[in-house]
């Protein structure tokens, strides 16, 4: 079996499309198909189904695909084994952050690889915390920063840091207060419009679930996913937003927005690292996730 038809394979069947595998992979797609029906003859299988979305692995591409997946992870690891002898850890590490987390550890960690493991290859993906899981699981990404993540048995969670969760409105014109105002009480915050994610982010998901505690939900007026959008209508006059402290200080405006503590103590999510159960993180990997726990204390803004 040829290890490059395998890993076209498995990026078909994880991407769910001979177009975006081939993007990713860098070759024409005649050639990525062939490549595919080639390991299918030898097998003797049909392994992708075309449909009008896409490819779509039949049952013997699932079983290759979780053995194609635990090959290639071992080929890599291979190639990281033998890394070190030449002095250092080498290999890819992908890893999914949320929004807000991005903007502010995207610089420090990548100076932080940069100088820790600089024969190392980091990827950096942003999303919310649904597509980022999906990217962990399916594959696509080693590492990712989730809030509110659960245990699994498809993923290892460690706990990272707790980040505030602050009421967000739109400073009236003219307006500077200082010192800010005091805490507002989550019942209080129950009865104000707001604009907030759908389900199931897992900030939506949280306030929620704070609400049920004592009897309340929220009055939610608006549905939007999208830090910068959900600010933007804020300021637009629609509502109030509850938004982690970095989102807002890692806004283009936050001036513009008065921000509130919610309840004493302060209301908090939790940030946890997650990691694939099906795949054992490589050395590479694992000093990544070292970094990541040395570096995001240090900057991301958190009770």
């Amino acid at each position: 079996m040829d290890l490059k038809q395998l890993e076209y394979f498995v990026r078909v069947a994880e991407l769910g499309s001979f177009t975006r595998a081939a993007i990713e992979l860098d070759v024409a797609q005649p050639a990525l198909s062939r490549q595919v029906r080639l390991l299918e003859v030898e097998l003797r299988q049909t392994l992708l189904v075309r449909n009008g979305r896409g490819a779509v692995p039949t049952e013997a591409g699932k079983l290759l695909l979780d053995h194609g997946r635990g090959i290639l992870h071992q080929v890599e690891r291979a190639r990281e084994d033998l890394g070190r002898l030449r002095g250092g850890l080498s290999g890819r590490v992908a890893v999914g952050l949320p929004s807000s987390v991005a903007r502010v550890l995207t610089v420090p960690l990548s100076r932080a690889v940069r100088e820790a493991l600089p024969e190392a290859r980091l990827s950096i993906s942003e999303g919310l915390s649904g597509g980022l899981q999906e990217g962990l699981v399916a594959g696509r990404l080693d590492i990712v920063v989730l809030y509110n993540a659960q245990a699994s048995r498809e993923l290892d969670v460690s706990p990272l840091l707790e980040e505030e969760l602050l009421l967000v409105r739109a400073r009236p014109a003219g307006l500077h207060e200082d010192p800010p105002p005091g805490p507002i009480e989550l019942a209080e915050v129950a009865q104000l419009p707001l604009v907030i994610p759908t389900r199931p982010n897992a900030i939506r998901m949280h306030v929620e679930a704070q609400m049920a505690d004592i009897g309340c939900r929220p009055n939610v007026v608006l549905e939007i996913d999208g830090v910068s959008a959900i600010l933007e209508l804020v300021l637009d006059g629609a509502g109030c937003a509850i938004l982690s402290r970095n989102a807002l200080l890692n806004s283009p405006r936050p001036s513009a927005y008065t921000a509130q503590r919610i309840g004493t103590p302060a209301m908090t999510i939790r940030l946890s690292l997650a990691t694939s159960l099906q795949r054992p993180a490589t050395p590479v990997q694992k000093a990544a996730l070292d970094l990541i726990r040395q570096t995001a204390p240090s900057v991301v803004a958190h009770a």
